[in-house]
């Protein structure tokens, strides 16, 4: 069969079949437009799910007659300034997006650039231009979406499934442009030159208020910044529904991004359950690519690993800020100063052999047994009133049904979950301890594809601080030469996983994971648990602890470790408003 040259409407559509894959593009792409035209305000309407009509207004600087004759040509753009694909700065850029929509669809385009003496309007579907009474911007209706490809029509989903997309299409251009104000259907308004936090509210939902983390790390070398919110760990959700990550501005889904948020979060995080996050990442438009998909929601990274180390770091960082960095590793009982390491009175130690050293954890006899209630009550009158009051955590005052130490700070009445409180502490202490190797007499040999073995080599420096030296065994096979101590996994099917990690996302936190479950697992069971009354010192060291511990307000599960009950609710349960 000869080689045939496919006419302009049939290219069109093919390339409509890229960039219009249902309403959501077509309102993602025309907003962007707008976008790109300089507009501080955007107002879009939606009818039946988009697939009647698409309408976005903006005040943008408009087009002329010339353009307006030009804009619905193939790959015509005034996005690029040169030939350089890795210089691009616009939302859009293809140059696909206005005649691919008018290829499935009936559109219409009215504009005013302010430079002549009236507006425009252009008939996309027989390419005829008019003058018209439109003011200024532009506006882009899009009647009867598929009409002309019946089959792509027959692939839509519900309209409210469409609206659905549409609003988080929104959202996600919203999030990017906190300056610019949107109007949904008259329904979603997002203000222009919104504070980011407050787009975040609006965004997400009052239920994030108060629970956002402030971002802003730069790197090392100073050529990537990352600035934004990220949720609190005992805020998540169910999905990745409220994961907003932009690059340079544009709203992205990439999968650098999203494992780095992912792997932040491994230590504080349930891994089925998701933060929240609204993240801007700049680095230098030659550093990435956008030129990827027609969609671009994807981007590559001249360096991947360099981008997703930075992001982890910089998470990480501000995930493991203490209630109190100036808190001194002491308590006040009694006017006396008092060292009272928490793993000293409530830690049980792990044997010798165990894959990490536990050495420094000496268990002494556990006294709190010894105590009876009316001693306990001395205990707390003689507390200092003073010194625990105005730390973060406040005084002990008791402890609840065995569980729960309640203590008193300035807000209110602290209760602090004592086994979720001590797992946190002991996890933190176990996971800055050196882990104890194996070194193997005989290497555990794994047989892997070529491929493989070449992708599990690419982490090899990763897998080493997680206690494993690995190194090819010929072509198709890799050994393992010192393991953690006391870690016995299914090795096969494991770097069999990892392989297939590195290739898909070019990386793998496979080891990681584990690694952290382990750690979690004995953290859990070598902690206090519910149901132990502890006596005044040990209640004290574990408020201190939890001070000055990385991610103290919650254990490695997610879970709060402590709670805060301010005066003035509970003056409004005794009417004492």
């Amino acid at each position: 069969m000869p080689i045939r040259v496919l006419p302009d409407f049939l290219i069109n559509q093919i390339a409509a079949g890229e960039v219009v894959e249902k309403p959501a593009s077509v309102v993602k792409e025309l907003v962007e437009n707008a976008l790109d035209a300089g507009a501080d305000q955007i107002i879009i309407d939606v009818v039946d799910g988009g697939r009647t009509m698409i309408s976005v207004i903006d005040n943008g600087k408009g087009m002329g007659k010339d353009d307006l004759a030009n804009c619905i040509l193939r790959h015509a753009t005034s996005k690029l300034p040169n030939d350089d694909l890795l210089n691009i700065n616009f939302m859009g850029f293809r140059g696909e997006a206005l005649p691919s929509i008018a290829s499935v669809s009936d559109m219409g385009i009215d504009t005013n650039n302010g430079k002549e003496d009236n507006g425009w309007f252009l008939d996309a579907k027989t390419g005829e231009i008019k003058p018209s009474d439109w003011e200024t911007g532009t506006r882009i209706r899009v009647a009867n979406l598929f009409a002309k490809t019946p089959a792509r029509l027959k692939f839509l989903h519900t309209d409210k499934a469409e609206m659905l997309a549409v609003v988080d299409t929104v959202k996600r251009l919203a999030m990017a442009r906190v300056d610019v104000g949107f109007v949904l259907n008259n329904k979603w308004r997002f203000p222009k030159n919104q504070n980011l936090l407050e787009r975040v509210i609006s965004i997400m939902g009052e239920d994030v208020r108060g629970q956002m983390l402030e971002v802003n790390a730069f790197s090392s070398s100073a050529d990537m910044k990352l600035h934004g919110y990220i949720s609190n760990p005992v805020l998540r959700r169910a999905s990745s529904v409220d994961q907003y990550l932009f690059v340079n501005g544009r709203p992205v889904k990439d999968k650098v991004l999203v494992t780095a948020l992912r792997a932040a979060y491994m230590d504080v995080m349930h891994a089925r359950e998701f933060p929240l996050c609204a993240l801007y990442l700049e680095l230098p438009s030659h550093h990435v690519d956008v030129n990827v998909s027609p969609s671009k929601t994807e981007v590559h990274f001249l360096e991947p690993s360099h981008v997703r180390a930075f992001i982890i770091k910089s998470l990480r960082e501000v995930l493991s800020k203490t209630l109190n960095q100036n808190v001194q590793n002491s308590v006040t009982i009694n006017n006396e100063n008092f060292h009272i390491p928490l793993t000293q009175a409530c830690f049980n130690p792990h044997s010798e052999g165990s894959f990490f050293n536990a050495k420094h954890f000496v268990a002494e006899p556990d006294v709190s047994h010894k105590n009876s209630r009316i001693e306990q009550i001395n205990v707390v009158q003689n507390v200092s009133n003073e010194s625990e009051f105005d730390l973060p955590l406040g005084r002990v005052i008791g402890q609840l049904n065995d569980k729960y130490i309640l203590a008193e700070n300035a807000a209110g009445l602290v209760i602090v979950d004592q086994h979720a409180a001590h797992e946190r502490i002991t996890y933190e202490k176990l996971r800055k301890h050196e882990i104890k190797t194996q070194p193997l007499l005989t290497p555990i040999v794994i047989k892997l594809r070529p491929e493989e073995v070449e992708s599990v080599l690419m982490i090899s420096d990763e897998l080493k601080q997680c206690g494993l030296n690995i190194d090819a065994f010929g072509d198709n096979a890799i050994a393992i030469f010192e393991k953690p101590a006391d870690w016995d996994l299914n090795w096969d099917v494991c770097f069999k996983e990892i392989s297939d990690e590195i290739r898909v996302n070019g990386h793998s936190s496979k080891i990681q994971e584990k690694l952290h479950l382990k750690l979690a697992n004995f953290a859990c069971h070598h902690s206090v648990r519910a149901g132990r009354r502890l006596n005044m010192a040990e209640m004290n060291a574990i408020l201190r602890d939890v001070e000055k511990t990385e991610r103290g307000g919650e254990c490695n599960h997610g879970r709060p470790v402590y709670q805060v009950v301010p005066v003035s609710e509970l003056d409004l349960r005794f009417e004492r408003g």
